[in-house]
């Protein structure tokens, strides 16, 4: 869905605006709502963010952010799932956490929903290796598959037992297949 703008909206602009449930983005002059995440959406979101901070917060490696406003390369693009290497989490000086994160993401997930047409997502994750992301993912649950996208933006499909990379330094050993178990209960 575009939100209607009364005028051309710059970057700066957007980020003046109220923000929206679900949030907004910010991608080449336009404005689009997210959709409403629903149930697969919600639940790969959960585990994934949980299984990936389970294994990289204890020994600060990095942080998986669900939903996090992410501003860089002229966009303003919230993905499900942004991991940031825990050197590079935007601090104050006061050492707690920034709320403006004005970098790209070291890895990014995207969860395919029902409305969502995949070209565009797939272009958001195109657009973060573009500016320095190592890993994007993008789940697409109809099908049961993991669209990958490597830093210098080749893209490949994994399915079933597949193994997934994972943003180096990160000590997870994950299929396909077991993340879409997630679903079953």
């Amino acid at each position: 869905m575009t939100i209607a703008a009364v005028k051309p909206t710059t970057i700066a602009e957007f980020l003046q605006l109220p923000e929206t449930e679900p949030a907004s983005e910010f991608i080449h002059g336009q404005i689009t709502q997210k959709p409403m995440p629903q149930g697969e959406h919600s639940q790969l979101q959960i585990d994934l963010c949980e299984t990936i901070n389970q294994i990289t917060k204890p020994q600060k490696i990095a942080k998986a952010f669900p939903e996090l406003r992410c501003v860089f390369g002229g966009l303003a693009i919230v993905p499900d799932i942004a991991i940031f290497r825990w050197e590079r989490i935007p601090r104050l000086s006061s050492g707690r956490i920034a709320n403006r994160f004005e970098i790209h993401p070291d890895w990014a997930i995207e969860i395919l929903s029902p409305d969502q047409r995949y070209k565009q997502v797939l272009a958001k994750l195109l657009h973060c290796a573009e500016y320095g992301t190592e890993l994007g993912w993008l789940l697409d649950p109809e099908d049961e598959s993991i669209l990958v996208v490597d830093s210098d933006r080749r893209v490949r499909e994994l399915k079933n037992s597949d193994h997934l990379p994972v943003l180096t330094g990160v000590e997870l050993d994950i299929t396909v297949q077991e993340i879409f178990s997630w679903l079953i209960f």
